[in-house]
């Protein structure tokens, strides 16, 4: 609801954030308390800003920063993993609906369609109107970087 409203006010970037979700141990019972929650308010999200003709104009993001290991540890846990994780998207004028690429059977290693990160981040710039092909900044060196490596090109089956 806060978020919704902020946006409604004008916010151009709302930024939402819940914890706990480290779950090195006793993962099963965390995310029965946690899942539930987080699904219900995204939900509750998306169907308002539906509701209300904004959700092509904003662009929501659930993600972590990394995945989580495929195999459950000796306290009943589940590590960091950088090699396959999640990220949902939804509105932004994109074509949402989908599952873009898929692991392996059991969740450790990119299968079918892998997306890179900065085909994410190119995708979260485009939504905001910024070509991340070509925006620049200089480094503390004074060399120019950018933002996003060129050849990350947005997600081209959210884009179209």
């Amino acid at each position: 609801l806060l978020a919704r409203r902020l946006v409604e006010a004008g916010a151009r970037f709302v930024t939402l954030s819940t914890g706990g979700w480290d779950t090195h141990q006793d993962n099963f019972n965390k995310c029965r308390t946690l899942l539930p929650a987080l699904d219900r308010g995204v939900a509750s999200l998306i169907e308002d800003l539906r509701e209300r003709s904004m959700l092509d104009d904003v662009t929501v993001v659930v993600w972590g920063e990394f995945g989580r290991t495929p195999r459950i540890n000796t306290k009943a846990g589940r590590d960091h993993w950088s090699r396959v994780m999640s990220v949902l998207l939804a509105g932004g004028g994109m074509n949402n609906g989908q599952v873009v690429g898929a692991s392996d059977r059991s969740g450790g290693e990119p299968a079918e369609r892998p997306v890179r990160l900065g085909e994410v981040f190119s995708t979260l710039y485009r939504n905001c109107g910024i070509d991340s092909s070509t925006l620049q900044f200089n480094d503390l060196a004074g060399r120019p970087q950018y933002v996003v490596d060129p050849d990350c090109k947005p997600i081209k089956e959210l884009v179209g």
